[in-house]
């Protein structure tokens, strides 16, 4: 099986209209969402509507939870905050009744999809370093094989064993007998790892590697849609220098 992952949409259309097409001719069965499908761009209805029907698993991002009232965000940042406000206004009832529904995890054949941590779904952890993974060795037993996560908006991978955790890839990680994965997929709308193409992996579960796909997208029009809204205007600027 070979299953498209990606996550942090960030109501960047361009984006991930660009993966839609990224995609076509990989031969995918099935794509998984991690999550924060809404916050900081402009059109996130219309990232919502691609989802839905693209996506057979979708799990809840921290953005996606702040706008549909799951969670408190109110000691988020000012501008930060300000952004998940226009998207509660901007959302239609349809999309906001669809994020209430999202899972925290999701869970096929030894494989595991959360947005953050598998530890404490509901603080949405990060895991970027070495340090942070290997708090997840007291609980090694009960990881699947593989953990794929989003929310850093990085590309940070790291195989586990009882004792250690190392960093792995990307651009391809080969999953070996005796390890446990932590994957973080990158980010599609709103990359942070210096590198401004949008990001997504495929994960092929008969050769058991997991392959990260950049994909270049017009991010002039993205930006400028956000220069036009009452968005903070830093949240287009960045996208020209993935960070």
């Amino acid at each position: 099986m070979r299953i498209g992952i990606f996550s942090d949409v960030h109501s960047n259309l361009e984006a991930l209209k660009a993966i839609q097409e990224a995609y076509k001719g990989e031969n995918i069965d099935m794509f998984v969402c991690l999550g924060d499908v809404v916050g900081y761009g402009a059109n996130p209805n219309k990232c919502c509507d691609i989802v839905k029907e693209m996506v057979s698993h979708t799990v809840l991002g921290n953005h996606d939870a702040a706008v549909s009232d799951r969670m408190d965000y109110a000691y988020y940042y000012d501008a930060a905050r300000n952004a998940l406000d226009w998207h509660r206004n901007a959302i239609t009832e349809e999309n906001y009744a669809w994020l209430r529904t999202l899972p925290y995890r999701e869970d096929g054949v030894d494989m595991t999809f959360c947005h953050g941590s598998p530890k404490n779904l509901e603080a949405f952890d990060y895991i970027f370093t070495t340090a942070q993974a290997e708090t997840l060795l007291e609980e090694y037993d009960d990881l699947c094989k593989v953990t794929f996560i989003g929310h850093s908006h990085l590309t940070k991978a790291f195989s586990l064993n009882y004792d250690q955790a190392l960093e792995v890839g990307p651009p391809t990680i080969k999953l070996e007998e005796g390890h446990k994965y932590i994957v973080t997929v990158g980010s599609v709308g709103q990359p942070r790892d210096n590198d401004n193409r949008a990001c997504c992996t495929i994960y092929d579960t008969d050769a058991g590697t997991i392959t990260y796909k950049r994909v270049r997208y017009n991010i002039t029009s993205a930006a400028r849609k956000i220069f036009d809204s009452d968005l903070s205007s830093d949240f287009g600027k960045r996208l020209f220098f993935g960070v």
